[in-house]
């Protein structure tokens, strides 16, 4: 009867216990600061993309036609299709360019009939003149008879009328040449200028005659057509209009392939001609080819209206060997990393833990119980990682995150839908790191 207390006390003890756990889990609510130690290793940066495969050199197909005629496809090859020296590609269908070739011949008629009416009309007037002209021939001929005559044998008065009637005949002789000869002389310009009004609409009859006659496309060299994308990203297709002389597609020699790669900006940062690049085609990993950066644009563009990001352009050659090997055909996609630094033993820290002001990089390193900041200098810097020269040690501590700021996000966080896997979601957890994750990274700093 002596011994049954003790169950008891062992009952208060665990109580006793589990109470002090509650008392120190609702203590210790907020999660600890996030570190990571600096340590030597092996460090590996690099960025990852995905790229097209382009021939090197390639024959470039325009639409056929001059003067930015308009053009609609009628008919079209599909790209990737390999064709031979004469093969049609494409073929297209002008309405518009009918209408202004039959314009331009209504214009020609139009012309003819100005050139028959105006020679009509000069015409006449050449022979009112000329009539008038032997009208005052017959009277002066009247007048100058009578203004010889013997003046006994007539009136005075007669005489001197005859007289002055010889005078103004004369007189009206002279005008009547002179405005035969300004008729000619103006009715020929007339005629010139409707001369050159048909020799106008003539060369452009001839020119849409020959844009009419130009509606097909034909290979001038075997290869695989490729084609070309306009300024909105779209590509030729069947109804699609489109201008002659504009880029249409290329006959890329499959013989000398690169691959075209695109970075975003924030990424492509330390990109230089000469880093290694390793690729493989979409879905086939095992068909490893290794490479070198031969050209790196000089600025990043936006490649869609939709999107203001800025993307770096960049190219590598393609072994012949591994065209060879693995069939490669221009368009086809390929997976790339591009290898931006590679050491066996080199000190790094996470681009979450760096900051920059005024062109120097900072980070907030442990000294006793507090985060002090210090300079530093980087080398090459990764999307996630950044190479370290110098400012930090081996064993020191790095501030990643301050206490409780972790915490802070995911609680500020959206909760996930009802229809994600509660699984996907990484819970935030305080204490040393030895790497940041790639998204803090990019939600930080770049």
């Amino acid at each position: 009867m002596t011994q049954r207390p003790a169950p008891r006390a062992a009952s208060r003890c665990a109580a006793l216990v589990i109470a002090l756990g509650l008392l120190c889990a609702c203590a210790s609510d907020t999660a600890p600061a996030t570190v990571e130690t600096v340590a030597a290793a092996p460090l590996r940066l690099s960025v990852r993309g995905e790229g097209e495969l382009k021939s090197a050199t390639a024959t470039a197909l325009n639409v056929p036609g001059r003067n930015w005629a308009s053009r609609q496809v009628e008919w079209m090859l599909p790209e990737g299709s390999a064709v031979k020296k004469g093969d049609l590609i494409a073929r297209f269908s002008a309405a518009q360019g009918r209408q202004e070739l039959s314009q331009t011949l209504i214009d020609l008629q139009r012309n003819l009939l100005a050139r028959a009416a105006k020679q009509g009309e000069l015409a006449t007037a050449q022979s009112k003149v000329a009539v008038d002209l032997a009208q005052v021939a017959v009277q002066l001929g009247i007048a100058e008879r009578y203004a010889s005559a013997d003046l006994s044998t007539m009136a005075r008065n007669e005489v001197l009328d005859a007289v002055q009637d010889a005078s103004y005949l004369t007189a009206k002789r002279e005008t009547l040449e002179w405005q035969r000869g300004q008729a000619g002389v103006r009715g020929g310009a007339e005629l010139a200028v409707l001369d050159a009004q048909r020799a106008t609409f003539d060369l452009a009859a001839k020119a849409r005659q020959s844009d009419l006659d130009a509606l097909e496309l034909r290979a001038p060299n075997d290869g695989v057509l490729m084609l070309s994308s306009n300024w909105s990203g779209d590509k030729p297709n069947v109804g699609a209009t489109l201008r002659a002389g504009f880029d249409y597609g290329s006959l890329p020699d499959a013989s000398a392939m690169e691959l075209e790669l695109s970075l975003p900006q924030i990424e492509a940062q330390g990109l230089r001609v000469g880093n290694a690049v390793e690729m493989f085609p979409v879905g086939r990993p095992e068909q490893r080819i290794v490479s070198k950066l031969s050209w790196v644009a000089s600025a990043a563009k936006v490649r869609s209206q939709d999107s203001p990001v800025k993307y770096l352009t960049m190219k590598a050659p393609i072994p012949a060997e591994a065209i060879a090997r693995y069939r490669l055909v221009p368009g086809q996609r390929l997976q790339a990393r591009v290898i931006l630094f590679d050491s066996l033993k080199a000190l790094s820290v996470a681009n979450v833990a760096i900051d920059s002001d005024a062109g120097q990089d900072y980070v907030r390193v442990r000294e006793g119980g507090d985060f002090l900041r210090r300079r530093i200098r980087l080398g090459v810097r990764g999307p996630a990682r950044s190479q370290v020269l110098s400012g930090l040690r081996e064993g020191e501590e790095v501030l990643l995150a301050e206490a409780g700021a972790v915490e802070a996000m995911a609680n500020t966080a959206e909760p996930p839908a009802e229809s994600e896997d509660p699984r996907q979601a990484a819970p935030a957890v305080g204490g040393k790191a030895t790497a940041a994750p790639a998204s803090a990274t990019r939600a930080v700093r770049p």
